[in-house]
């Protein structure tokens, strides 16, 4: 982590100080500080060891081959590639391989990656954070490299990131958010690999100690979310007081036995095998896949990438192709046509309504809490004030933390603050520290060619011309294409006011 956490001037914050001034006389407290900030300037230290590391491995490579004469054949020059690899593999006590990867990631921060090998120097970025800017700029022409760069490590671009920098993001989350950008600005469209990479679909068996062994699956994107979320929603109607089995276990025997034998895992007592009818009483719930994908892609319009809930971009064919069949949790929201963002849902009763709950799903993506992964479909929306504090249901004092997360906030002084419509909440700790949460990267969204792009009216939007539409969405279901009629459209829009909306926006 880059920064560390830091102490902002949020809400409370005076009040935290005022706690502050009155620990400053407790030495355990002063060597607690101590010890959290001294745990952040070792991992300052350690991103600045890894770029001298790149630097010497660079410049290691360059001075063989000035120091060697001009290679004979192909053959010659592949054998001193290999003469390098091996030397640098016994200096650092490491396999060839892993030289060999250590070295291509090296050439590529040293040559086209400047502002990541800068970034790691300063050690605000890890050597984490820095091999994925690799992997992710990997089959990027030199200008995409530099403008995936620019997003995440340069606050003056023309598009710079959301949120927290880079380097306040765990590896893991900032890996998906850097390949969510490499997939739209990519110079092959997003349909065009993903027909390249369906073809090596396929599953893998690896064995594994203890009399366990690991069975993966390569499969496209809808396809695997579609298995996880049936799984999950199968593996919830078995538990119980008397389920001894973890959500995780019932995943996997119920997973076992649909493969094995077309049934499900037994309920409790049945020893994790099949129950007496077949079945166990668990349902075969259709998958909740949730999508966001922009209006003129859905359209055809555009080629854009939609989103899948849980994962990241994917085709706008797949997408088309899940509200053709009708999934069960698709859900369109009104996007501001200029930056991408969904509106703001509101409500003043406790209970929140089902477009609410989607919206927390659609502004997080994910547990709020900073580095957690979890899938939004398993978490819990969460008042941010207390409701018999004083606070509202409205989008800007709502969280979705997982569970985990959620009894962390009742259970400890952990605190999340600071949500808006657009905007997660960010979490202070006992000690005061801020850490803020990863926020979604909206773009502006694709027009086609010849019509002209919405004027920019300045910083401050135009009222809502449907401040209830999210009323209206919560009581019309989306339904299904119809394929009966051939001259009917694939799509009909269930909402119409979209242009009237859209006409709004163009005229002020």
């Amino acid at each position: 982590m880059g920064a560390g956490g830091h102490r902002p001037d949020l809400p409370g914050a005076g009040a935290l100080r005022d706690a502050g001034a009155l620990r400053d006389a407790d030495p355990l407290r002063d060597l607690a500080d101590g010890c959290l900030d001294g745990l952040a300037e070792v991992a300052r230290l350690e991103a600045r060891t890894a770029a001298l590391k790149v630097r010497l491995a660079a410049e290691y490579v360059q001075a063989t081959r000035s120091l060697a004469p001009p290679a004979a054949s192909a053959q010659e020059r592949t054998s001193r590639e290999m003469a390098v690899v091996a030397e640098l593999a016994c200096v650092l006590t490491v396999s060839e391989r892993t030289a060999g990867a250590l070295l291509s990631g090296c050439q590529a921060l040293v040559t086209a990656l400047p502002l990541t090998l800068a970034a790691l120097q300063a050690g605000t970025i890890s050597w984490q954070h820095a091999r994925i800017m690799v992997d992710e700029t990997t089959g990027l022409d030199a200008a995409g490299a530099a403008g995936l760069e620019a997003h995440f490590l340069d606050p003056g671009a023309a598009d710079p990131a959301r949120g927290c920098p880079a380097g306040d993001l765990v590896a893991s989350r900032f890996r998906a958010k850097a390949r969510a950008w490499r997939e739209r600005h990519h110079l092959l469209s997003i349909e065009t690999r993903h027909t390249q990479r369906a073809g090596d679909r396929r599953v893998e068996y690896t064995p594994d100690r203890d009399g366990m062994a690991w069975l993966s699956a390569y499969l496209p994107a809808d396809t695997a979310a579609g298995i996880w979320d049936r799984t999950t929603a199968a593996a919830r109607a078995l538990q119980g007081p008397a389920e001894a089995r973890t959500l995780t276990q019932l995943r996997a025997d119920i997973t076992a036995t649909w493969l094995l034998t077309s049934h499900t895992t037994g309920g409790a007592g049945s020893e994790g095998g099949v129950a007496g009818d077949g079945t166990g009483g668990v349902p075969s719930p259709r998958a909740q896949v949730l999508i966001t994908v922009p209006v003129l892609s859905l359209l055809g319009a555009t080629g854009e990438p939609a989103t899948l809930d849980g994962y990241g971009p994917i085709p706008p064919s797949m997408a088309r192709r899940l509200v053709a069949d009708g999934a069960d949790s698709f859900h369109r929201v009104l996007t501001d046509p200029r930056d991408g963002a969904p509106l703001e849902i509101g409500r003043t009763s406790y209970r929140l309504t089902t477009a609410q709950r989607q919206w927390l799903r659609l502004r997080d993506g994910k547990c709020p809490f900073p580095g957690c992964s979890n899938h939004s479909l398993d978490n819990e929306a969460d008042h941010l004030l207390a409701w018999a504090g004083g606070g509202t249901t409205g989008i800007a004092n709502l969280g979705q933390p997982c569970p985990k997360h959620h009894r962390l906030k009742h259970a400890t002084a952990w605190t999340p603050a600071g949500a808006s419509k657009g905007h997660p909440p960010g979490w202070t700790s006992p000690t005061g520290r801020h850490y803020p949460s990863e926020h979604q990267d909206w773009e502006p969204p694709h027009w086609p060619p010849g019509i002209p792009d919405p004027p920019d009216p300045g910083p401050e939007l135009p009222p809502d011309p449907f401040p209830d539409w999210y009323s209206f969405t919560a009581g019309h279901h989306l339904p299904a294409a119809e394929t009966g009629d051939p001259g009917r459209p694939p799509f009909d829009d269930p909402y119409p006011e979209c242009l009237l909306f859209l006409a709004a926006l163009d005229n002020a």
